[in-house]
């Protein structure tokens, strides 16, 4: 009854994939009700660092390292995203 490295591996990746796919619904239903603009923007910035890690899944489970590439670049991507809406939430609660 014991299980083989790749039953293992197989395993632990499609579960990790399911995971993070209910969380990705979870996130979504918090994007769309809000009820703030930045509890949606969080609830984005969320979606993103998700999507990397299922990406990061993917890519264990089919082994291609390239798609490694493509989630440094949507993380990179999020982060500065997140960043600019904190600065642009600053300016606007001192012009207000």
């Amino acid at each position: 009854m014991s299980l083989s490295g790749l039953e293992i591996k197989t395993l632990a990746t499609g579960l990790a994939l399911a995971m993070v796919g209910i969380a990705l619904f979870l996130t979504f239903i918090r994007l769309v009700r809000g009820p703030t603009l930045p509890d949606r923007v969080v609830a984005l910035d969320l979606m993103g660092v998700l999507t990397v890690g299922m990406i990061a899944a993917y890519e264990i489970a089919m082994e291609q390292p390239v798609l490694l590439d493509t989630a440094t670049v949507l993380a990179l991507v999020g982060f500065l995203g997140t960043v600019a809406f904190a600065r642009y939430l600053e300016r606007r609660g001192r012009d207000a």
